[in-house]
């Protein structure tokens, strides 16, 4: 999704959330987000998308993905140094969710790839920064994910309006956290919330 904006959407640009966290309320009716951090990668009057980044996919890693795209051979992959095969493989959200995704700090960068969020973080989805994070020469720090999430325009507002989310300034160190377990906790306490005594039904926190 394109990060270019219109004048009107520039002048407004305090309503989108693009560069910040969702974390679902405790009652979140569909399963797909609950307990769910969500990374907004893009927001603006056309719709927004965004990275789950706390919740790991089943059965599959990332060497085991690499040897599946045919970008190593399974001994190299066995081969990639500890900092590359302990890198989790993410469920992004529901859409496309066979492609991949990689959010990933800002020092790695491809002209015709990599979409820049925000200074400290970037998105990109070709095959290309798998190959480089496989050869080392990746990103500092990464997180693939499967899928995304995405909204149709108008729909995140009405969700927030129906109290379906919260959000919070984007934190890279929650962000790229290994302890995926951790995190939708520590989102709530980023903006001071303890959710067990949280009341989902008595309007914005």
């Amino acid at each position: 999704m394109s990060k270019t904006r219109s004048k009107d959407e520039s002048e407004n640009s305090d309503l989108f959330l693009d560069g910040q966290m969702l974390i679902a309320m405790p009652a979140m009716a569909d399963p797909r987000f609950a307990r769910s951090v969500i990374y907004l990668c893009a927001h603006s009057a056309e719709g927004a998308m965004g990275i789950i980044i706390n919740q790991r996919a089943p059965y599959i890693d990332f060497t085991e993905l690499l040897e599946q795209l045919n970008i190593t051979g399974e001994g190299e992959a066995i081969n990639l140094p500890s900092s590359r095969t302990n890198i989790a493989v993410h469920v992004g959200g529901p859409v496309e969710a066979t492609r991949g995704f990689v959010l990933h700090s800002s020092d790695y960068h491809a002209d015709d790839s990599t979409l820049p969020i925000d200074e400290r973080v970037s998105l990109t989805a070709t095959v290309d920064i798998l190959r480089a994070i496989a050869s080392g020469a990746g990103p500092d720090k990464a997180l693939l994910a499967l899928g995304y999430a995405g909204w149709a325009p108008g729909q995140l507002e009405h969700e927030f309006q129906s109290n379906g989310w919260l959000h919070c300034p984007a934190d890279p160190e929650l962000l790229f956290d290994r302890n995926v377990d951790k995190k939708y906790l520590r989102a709530f306490r980023k903006i001071g919330i303890d959710p067990a005594r949280l009341v989902n039904d008595s309007g914005h926190a």
